[in-house]
């Protein structure tokens, strides 16, 4: 029999997830658990690149562990793990930062525009963060990468470091390819559908969180941005209702023509308000069952000190192939 291939994916502990991470990952992630061997991270070391409370770091990386199990993700299917927790991330971010160039990490988007934003915050560990991401992937001998446009450079950066270590030495690591998953939304603001939905922004009503109760979705559904034509249809002439459409679509599974073709000659009244219920049956079921797993520390305590064991297990054996071909002394204790 086949060995499956591994994906590895991971999400930073922010405390806050949105319908959009649901859709746009989270929700793709458990339809990979069956057919894939998956390595999940929460990667709290990305996180500090910026200032943390520490209290509130290690809630959210609580927090974010219960959204995954509340999500769908199994821990007896997957391999989910806190990435501070297994060192050998940072043994090999290390390897690897002395076989990357400054040019390829100055040419980084992220870091171009964070950099153009603020120069107070401008630390070395946010110029050299790709190569930690670069990191996580080739750990695991990766074979697929979930990634969004935004990580592509990302993904680049790791298959380049990956080709460029085994020609160096030998070959060592696979050569991670994307993973696109069909279907994957692109979740818009609710009060700027031309932008992407996003916890970060000022405006609360802009965004639904995956802990909003439903008296909270249905109010921020009423007050999202629609336009004046009236008209329940899929165009890009009204941002507003082709988001709702993909959201409705996403979550109901029914395609975007039966939707607009439910709500002809009908008003935007109703349309948001069953769009706000088909929100609410996928939504409230996960709030649920995350508030109930922050409940049971001695669970999650168990679920992420399992998973920091297997992951650690597949990653020392790809550390201890890196450390013999650079030339280190083997540990005899």
């Amino acid at each position: 029999m086949d060995e499956k291939k591994i994906i590895f994916s991971g999400a930073q502990p922010s405390g806050k997830m949105t319908l959009g991470n649901y859709l746009g990952a989270i929700k793709n992630w458990t339809d990979l658990q069956n057919d894939y061997d998956c390595f999940f991270s929460v990667v709290d070391l990305h996180a500090i690149t910026v200032p943390q409370e520490a209290k509130v770091l290690r809630e959210n990386a609580k927090k974010l562990l219960a959204q995954y199990i509340a999500c769908g993700l199994d821990p007896e299917k997957n391999t989910i793990f806190i990435q501070s927790h297994v060192k050998e991330h940072l043994e090999l971010m290390w390897i690897l930062n002395t076989m990357t160039y400054m040019g390829e990490l100055s040419r980084m988007t992220q870091f171009k525009d964070k950099s153009q934003k603020s120069e107070a915050n401008l630390n070395a560990g946010l110029f050299t963060y790709p190569v930690l991401m670069a990191a996580d992937i080739l750990l695991y001998q990766t074979d697929l990468v979930p990634v969004g446009d935004d990580q592509k450079q990302h993904l680049e950066l790791a298959r380049d470091l990956a080709n460029r270590f085994n020609n160096r030495y030998s070959p060592t690591f696979k050569i991670p390819e994307g993973y696109f998953p069909k279907g994957g939304a692109r979740v818009m603001s609710l009060q700027e559908p031309t932008k992407k939905m996003s916890k970060s922004d000022k405006n609360e009503n802009a965004f639904i969180l995956l802990e909003d109760d439903p008296d909270t979705i249905r109010r921020k559904i009423k007050k999202c941005v629609t336009d004046s034509e009236g008209v329940v249809r899929y165009s890009n002439e009204q941002p507003g209702i082709k988001n709702l459409l993909e959201i409705y679509s996403s979550l109901s599974g029914k395609s975007i023509d039966d939707i607009v073709g439910m709500y002809e000659g009908k008003g935007y009244g109703i349309f948001k308000e069953d769009t706000a219920e088909v929100i609410v049956n996928t939504i409230e079921p996960i709030r649920e069952k995350y508030l109930y797993l922050l409940n049971n520390k001695d669970y999650l305590e168990n679920i992420y000190s399992e998973g920091a064991k297997k992951a650690e297990a597949k990653a020392r054996k790809t550390l201890r192939k890196v450390y013999k071909k650079v030339g280190f002394l083997e540990r005899k204790y």
